[in-house]
Order: C-alpha cells, then sequence, then structure tokens
C-alpha cells in the first residue's frame, strides 16, 4: 500500500464514519448497531491474525494495552451513537476534531508532561470558543440537540482519555493485535450495555441503509481505518498526520450537507474556523512563534 493512499484512505474513513453512525442509527437501536459493528471488525481481524501468525499476547502489560485502547472503544463509540439520535454527523465530527487539545491537557496531568505552553493554552481557548459558537443556535433553541453535545463531548473525553493511558504503557504489540485485544475486551461491555438497555433484535424494522452502514463501518470504518491508520502513522511526521483532523471535520460537514440534508448556519461555520484555528495553533503555533522571534533576532 502507497502512503498517499494510506492517508487518503484515513481521510475518507474518517470523513465518513459520523453519517454512517446516523444512518446505522435510524432503525436499529444504537447500542445494537456498535454491538454488531465491532462484531463485524472482530471477525476478520481474528482471521487475519491466524493467517499471518500474528502474535496476540495476554501478559500483564498487554492485557493493560488492551484494556486502556479498550476504554477508547467502548465510550468514544458508545456515546457517539447515542448522540446521533440528537446531533448532525457534521457536528458530530466537528466535535471530535478537538480530541488532540483534550489529549495534551490530559497528559499534562495524567503522564505529568510539560506544562501547556502559551500557544497551546492560547488553542484551547480559540477551541473552546468555536465549540461555543456551534452549540450555540441548538442550546439556544432549547431542543433536545444539547443532549447531543453532551454525549459527543463524553466520547471526545473517553477516546482522548483512552489513548493517553494507552502512552503510559511500553510495550511493543502490532497494532492489529493491539485492535482484536481491545476488540475483546469491550465486546462484553457493549453487549451487557445493549442488554440491560435495549435487549431487544426487531430485525424486520431494520432499513437497507442502516445495515450497510453497520457492515461498512464495521470493515471499513473499523478494521481498515485502523490498519490504514498506524501506517500512515509509521510513515509521515506527526505534523502530516495531524492535519487529518483538520480536514475530516470539513469533508464530514460537506458529506452530511449533499448526502443527509444537514443544515449548515453561520455559527457552524464560523464555529469550525475557530476549531480548525485552534488545531492549527495547538500543532504549528510554538513552531511559527519561534520562527517569527528568530527573523526579529
Amino acid at each position: 500500500m502507497s502512503v498517499p493512499v494510506a492517508y487518503l484512505a484515513v481521510v475518507l474513513i474518517w470523513s465518513t464514519t459520523p453519517l454512517g453512525i446516523v444512518w446505522s442509527s435510524e432503525t436499529v437501536a444504537p447500542t445494537l448497531a456498535v454491538l454488531l459493528r465491532m462484531i463485524i471488525a472482530l471477525v476478520p481481524g481474528w482471521l487475519i491474525l491466524k493467517l499471518f501468525k500474528i502474535e496476540l499476547p495476554w501478559h500483564r502489560q498487554a492485557f493493560t494495552l488492551y484494556c486502556y485502547s479498550g476504554i477508547g472503544i467502548f465510550g468514544g463509540m458508545l456515546f457517539s451513537y447515542l448522540a446521533a439520535s440528537y446531533i448532525s454527523s457534521g457536528l458530530m465530527s466537528l466535535i471530535f476534531g478537538i480530541s488532540p487539545i483534550l489529549s495534551g491537557v490530559l497528559s499534562k496531568y495524567i503522564l505529568s508532561d510539560e506544562p501547556l505552553s502559551i500557544a497551546k493554552r492560547s488553542a484551547l481557548v480559540v477551541a473552546l470558543l468555536g465549540l461555543a459558537c456551534v452549540c450555540y443556535d441548538k442550546i439556544s433553541l432549547g431542543d433536545q440537540a444539547y443532549i447531543g453535545v453532551i454525549l459527543i463531548l463524553i466520547a471526545v473525553f473517553f477516546f482522548s482519555f483512552s489513548g493517553v493511558l494507552v502512552k503510559s504503557v511500553t510495550v511493543k504489540i502490532n497494532p492489529m493485535a493491539t485492535t482484536v485485544g481491545a476488540l475483546i475486551i469491550a465486546i462484553p461491555l457493549f453487549f451487557l450495555t445493549w442488554f440491560f438497555i435495549d435487549g431487544t433484535l426487531p430485525y424486520e424494522q431494520w432499513s437497507q441503509r442502516s445495515i450497510l452502514s453497520i457492515v461498512y463501518l464495521g470493515i471499513i470504518g473499523s478494521l481498515i481505518g485502523f490498519i490504514a491508520y498506524f501506517y500512515v502513522l509509521q510513515k509521515l511526521k506527526a505534523s502530516t498526520v495531524a492535519l487529518i483532523t483538520m480536514i475530516t471535520p470539513v469533508i464530514a460537514l460537506w458529506i452530511g450537507l449533499v448526502l443527509n440534508n444537514e443544515l449548515i448556519s453561520v455559527n457552524l461555520i464560523i464555529g469550525a474556523l475557530f476549531i480548525i484555528s485552534g488545531l492549527g495553533i495547538y500543532q504549528w503555533g510554538e513552531w511559527l512563534y519561534k520562527r517569527i522571534t528568530i527573523k526579529h533576532n
């Protein structure tokens, strides 16, 4: 697989995933839709491990890694699916874009990383202003969209929290094995959640679009997307990979508008610009500041 193809695959998969979540939850209960997606991802993942003879270790550090990764899969995916009933796919993608900044904040307190620089603190403020802007219309109208905003923020927290915890584990395991191990940990939690919240299988109500969306998210969104992402992560600089989080919300907003007739308001556009600017400042603010300082000196 060439690097440009893998990079493009990650961008397209991440851009279409929010709409896939919305469509899969139209006629299938969110808790069941995400459970089926993870099972569909696990089966080919397990077969790949066996086919290529990739080891799936279960020693203490490996188990810890799977649990930490499973936290992100379970919390991040569950609350994203629950949020899909209240907010648009474009808004979901946009809010999820702040995850790199939140990860940086959590790293400071959990991993005792260096204090956030002025540039990164400024990035956080800019991103939060954008978040407030995109949420203003919905919250001020008093409808239930604020529930979706809260749910997707919880999802972002779990995703970011999981990523920081994973960094604390010093063990080298094949990314495919990590995925399968994390799914093995997360799927029982998804099953219990579905069983106690819903527990039904009204398959006669399921639409073709919902079923195809679940299959797409299971095979393309979860499995291929993960493999492509880690391939890109190994081949390119972190700053180049970080561009994905800035590109995907824009594409997701456009896809939601064209394929799902989702409304794009002025506040949403302004908020999107703030959030993307915040991500840019977070990634390159310090570098730009140093370049300017050197030129003036």
